[in-house]
């Protein structure tokens, strides 16, 4: 009863989110909750037009997130799809990037589908279209509506399908045997399906896209000999002791089975070819989107967390494969291992730059009836038991040997960095670069041709490499969720997961120490790097350039303070209403989708672009909301690197006057929470040429050589010429043009 209230009460907290004609036409008001899970009956007065129910509970709706979308669905009393609507959801891509229309509009396309014939096999289940960027979004929220439906209709309380089942005599059950326990061979699991196979060559890919009717994704055919391999995929069920002893090595087995609850599966998958099983998305947002385990009406994609990476496998003859994944199963997904599954392989295809088509491959798996016993009906009170339950093999202790694949207790972050080293190593190099340049400024600003290219060219590899290529835009969204995680529980694995932000935020919280926000925001930001090169365009075709006065700039700066404290204080309310106000920043239009994005986001870049071709570093400097979070705590700086003379400020005034983002004051000192260590002041200050402090300094010196150049001595032969303060030259006599006394 406590279950059944709490499925009522969820249904119930939606269902006010929702009109009923928008679910089932033509209804005008809904019933009470009933059954468990529970369904909302949809009247027309007195007249039932259909049900109601939440997607979640009835099939998994675990999105990108890791939170379920939730949709109400509207089904008419024969089982046909009257209405959805979205009504929760965490998604990060929908939430800043992908309108929410787009989603809708795919899978909105199920509306109308006679899901009685789906429950039934006389149809093939619906698919939604693909939206490019949302891939696993549209692909969870199209599964669960599919899915939940059928669920529902098996179950016998709408539509044609259950009805036979719900009246069925307990049947015998089968459960995996567990004295069952060999040795095998890699052949021989392969010939009797204990592991299982599906090869895709390209010519089978380009005839399956050819089929699909999709034009674009006909028109753009995979590449290479038709006979090449595109994908051997492998599964099996290594939970079963045979097939685990086998493929881990009885080590490796003793150790899953010690860590696996009573009656949890474990997949291996393993595979090679050009088209990789796991993809990217589990490096970014920890699921695989490429491979879905179905059974029955359930389904499941795994993620980053269910996952281990092995080696190779242990069984005599295997091949080595390139890809070879350890799949635990959930335990809430209760695969039973003696009935059919299918692990569901999903080929994507780029037709332009925001449109994909997909479509999937079945792997389908059975387990050989040799390594099944079958067991008496349970007695009534045991009806209800689970799969699980009844699949329960029996654990086995684990001993502190060495396993053949990386230990569960492996953090993820471990596994992605091992994956991305290349990325890692350059974008260390590139910081350590930039510690080099810090540390040894002087020596660099005091070659100003070598120090304008230096920069320029360290400017241009942060924009290109590390924002375009590598996406490792910073964003003030890095500093919200940091200050989320400290008040709802701090977890490093999930900072550390994305190696080049780490290291990013490792670095910038180092340079904090030393040179306050200046070393991210002159340097290591790639929109900022985007406007100064820009900015350096301008003006050298000659675009007029504005400096404000002092008390307009003074009073503008406060501004980036002041949207970044308004969305900190939204943050604490909603963080995820603070992301969508952080689109303020135009990183993610212009460095992350590379300007692929909707016309007003599109716009908004260009303008701040704009503005800064006229006013150099115009949104970093009234804007900005990272780089004022940044120098907040830029502040507690232990070290002053930035040198001046006692002439600064009083009288010279040319360092403020050329300082790019006039962060220095009239009266001389530099305001480091603006500064953005572009060391152009570094480089004034060195210039015998440029600053009147040093101008003075190299005159003196220049009087002084000339006054003890060898040339005043007897032994010179010619005139000698100094150049005064003023500017003038005088001729010095030497020993041979002065004329002897007469005697």
């Amino acid at each position: 009863m406590l279950g059944e209230a709490c499925a009522a009460g969820r249904l119930s907290e939606y269902l006010g989110k929702a009109e009923p004609g928008e679910l089932v036409t033509g209804a005008n008001r809904f019933g009470a909750p009933q059954g468990d899970p529970a369904i909302a009956p949809a009247y027309k007065d007195d007249q039932l037009l259909g049900f109601v129910y939440l997607n979640s509970d009835f099939a998994n709706a675990t999105g990108y997130s890791g939170k379920p979308i939730q949709i109400l669905v509207g089904i008419d009393p024969k089982g046909v799809l009257t209405g959805l609507k979205l009504v929760e959801h965490k998604e990060p891509i929908v939430l800043v990037g992908i309108p929410v229309g787009r989603i809708l509009e795919a899978v909105n396309k199920l509306i109308g589908t006679d899901m009685d014939r789906v429950a039934r096999g006389v149809t093939p289940a619906p698919q939604v279209d693909i939206v490019s960027g949302a891939t696993v979004t549209v692909l969870v929220m199209g599964d669960s509506i599919v899915r939940s439906a059928t669920k529902l209709i098996k179950s016998g309380r709408l539509g044609g399908a259950g009805n036979a089942i719900a009246g069925a005599s307990p049947q015998a059950s089968k459960v995996i045997n567990p004295g069952k326990s060999e040795i095998r061979d890699w052949q021989s699991l392969v010939d009797d399906g204990s592991v299982r196979r599906l090869i895709l060559t390209v010519a089978d890919v380009n005839k399956a896209f050819e089929k699909l009717g999709n034009a674009g994704a006909a028109a753009r055919p995979e590449e290479g000999d038709p006979d090449d391999s595109f994908i051997d995929l492998y599964v099996a069920d290594v939970a079963v002791p045979t097939i685990g002893r086998s493929l881990l090595g009885d080590d490796g087995f003793d150790h899953l089975t010690g860590r696996l609850r009573p009656g949890q599966q474990a997949l291996i998958v393993a595979g090679s070819g050009r088209y990789s099983f796991k993809g990217a998305a589990y490096v970014r947002g920890g699921i695989f989107d490429r491979i879905e385990l179905i059974q029955d009406a359930n389904s499941i994609r795994f993620r980053d967390r269910d996952h281990t990476r092995l080696g190779n496998l242990e069984a005599e003859g295997a091949p080595e494969f390139p890809e070879i994944a350890l799949f635990t199963v959930p335990p809430e997904f209760a695969l039973d291992p003696t009935e059919p599954w299918v692990l569901q392989l999903l080929v994507q295809r780029v037709v332009s730059t925001r449109e994909k088509a997909w479509l999937t491959f079945d792997l389908g798996y059975t387990l050989p009836n040799a390594y099944v016993k079958t067991e008496p009906p349970p007695a009534r009170q045991q009806a209800a038991a689970s799969p699980t339950e009844r699949s329960a093999a029996p654990a086995v202790t684990p001993r502190d040997t060495k396993t053949s694949f990386v230990a569960e207790g492996e953090p993820l972050w471990m596994k992605i960095w091992r994956g991305d080293v290349v990325k890692i190593s350059t974008t260390a190099a590139a910081l350590g670069a930039l510690t080099l340049i810090f540390f040894f400024q002087n020596a660099l600003v005091r070659r100003p041709r070598l120090y304008t290219w230096v920069r320029r060219g360290y400017l241009l590899f942060i924009l290109v490499w590390l924002g375009w290529y590598a996406n490792a835009q910073l964003s003030v969204v890095n500093v919200l969720t940091f200050a989320n995680s400290l008040l709802t529980g701090f977890s490093w694995e999930y900072f550390l997961s994305a190696p080049l932000i780490f290291l990013l935020w490792a670095s910038i919280a180092a340079g904090l120490l030393f040179w306050g926000r200046g070393p991210f925001c002159g340097w290591l930001c790639p929109f900022g790097a985007l406007q100064e090169l820009l900015n350096n365009i301008a003006q050298a075709v000659k675009i007029p350039q504005f400096r404000l006065p002092w008390g307009l700039h003074e009073r503008l700066w406060p501004i980036k303070y002041i949207i970044f404290l308004g969305l900190f204080g939204m943050s604490l309310y909603s963080t995820a209403f603070a992301e969508q106000l952080a689109e303020v920043e135009p990183f993610k239009t212009t460095i992350v989708l590379k300007f692929a994005r909707e016309w007003p986001y599109v716009v908004y870049a260009l303008t701040t672009l704009s503005a800064g071709l006229f006013v150099e570093r115009f949104f970093c400097r009234y804007m900005c909301p990272l780089g004022a979070a940044l120098a907040i705590p830029g502040r507690i700086r232990m070290f002053e690197w930035l040198r001046r003379w006692p002439e600064c400020g009083t009288p010279c005034q040319r360092c403020a006057k050329e300082c790019p983002v006039q962060a220095i004051h009239p009266e001389g000192h530099i305001n480091v929470n603006e500064c953005i260590y572009c060391m152009h002041c570094q480089e004034l200050y060195f210039d015998d040429h440029r600053c009147p402090h040093m101008i003075q300094v190299r005159l003196k010196r220049e009087k002084r050589d000339a006054l003890s150049s060898p040339s005043m001595h007897s032994g010179g032969k010619g005139p000698s010429t100094i150049i005064t303060a003023g500017g003038k030259p005088i001729h010095l006599p030497t020993a041979d043009t002065v004329t002897p006394p007469v005697t």
